[in-house]
């Protein structure tokens, strides 16, 4: 039996949606996903073995069944492990052990051994690609629930286990949406330093928030311990604050890079980047 769910890549800094196809069919134990896998998606036929085990049922490796994972399109190279819930969800419906609807859904979640869902990078561009898709709910592991529930236009259904996301799909329990309120974090300010904490340099301040104000470049020169640095990292106190979109653009950044901290769903300081005067141009 055939069967397809929905899941979603990282490209770049964006995502796009995955078709994850999965036929299911009587014959000598095989299990085989094609599609440009990296090793991580290779992998995912025996963790995704494991869980569905140990959510209870049979595992796929331990009776005569043939099954093929698809992931389309499949030009795409599929990285990380974060297909391993909607493959385990797509065999789960092909062997017709399972049965709900998976249109309007996309599913990304790694499976440990034992069921429970691990939190993965980039939730954020996830959610922001079913907004623009059309897409009303995304569902995916609950430590990534309040960094998706940013986008407020679709429904975040975090859960703890491939169990959980059965019963959520069947009915049997209920999950409340996350809905994480920007305004929030968008009114918190750490500057990590403040330009109004440091005593004197007058003339230096001066100079950085005529630079901070219109956009320009600024040069400083001076000897070693005058302040050049400690300047140069209070820049960010001054600069104007970030828009809510601006703030999200920054933060897939962070996600993706598996950077965001996890009290902190939305960056909301324009970031400092401050590299060793020794770096060479492709380190820079």
């Amino acid at each position: 039996m055939l069967s397809k769910v929905f899941s979603a890549a990282v490209v770049g800094l964006d995502a796009q949606i995955i078709e994850v196809e999965v036929d299911a069919s009587y014959g000598l134990r095989h299990f085989e996903i094609v599609g440009l896998p990296d090793k991580a998606v290779q992998e995912a036929r025996e963790r995704v073995g494991a869980a569905i085990e140990s959510s209870g049922f049979q595992s796929p490796h331990h009776q005569p069944i043939r099954v093929l994972v698809s992931l389309a399109p499949a030009d795409l190279k599929k990285e990380g492990a974060l297909y391993d819930l909607p493959i385990a969800l797509g065999f789960l419906l092909a062997d017709g052990k399972i049965n709900f609807s998976p249109e309007n859904r996309v599913f990304v979640g790694e499976l440990a051994l034992d069921g429970r869902l691990r939190p993965i990078k980039g939730a954020l561009s996830f959610a922001i690609v079913c907004r623009e898709k059309g897409i009303s709910e995304l569902i995916l592991p609950k430590e990534n629930a309040i960094e998706a529930g940013l986008i407020e236009e679709i429904k975040v259904i975090g859960a703890e286990s491939l169990r959980e996301v059965i019963d959520y799909l069947q009915g049997k329990k209920t999950i409340s949406p996350k809905k994480t309120g920007p305004e929030n974090f968008l009114k918190t300010f750490n500057y990590p330093i403040d330009l109004g904490y440091i005593k004197g340099q007058e003339s230096s301040k001066r100079a950085l928030e005529i630079a901070a104000a219109g956009g320009h470049h600024l040069l400083m020169m001076g000897p070693p311990g005058a302040g050049k640095t400690l300047l140069a990292k209070a820049i960010p106190s001054i600069l104007p604050q970030l828009s809510f979109e601006e703030s999200l653009e920054i933060t897939k950044i962070y996600s993706i890079a598996g950077l965001l901290p996890k009290n902190r769903p939305l960056i909301n300081l324009r970031p400092f980047r401050s590299p060793h005067h020794t770096s060479s141009e492709v380190a820079v």
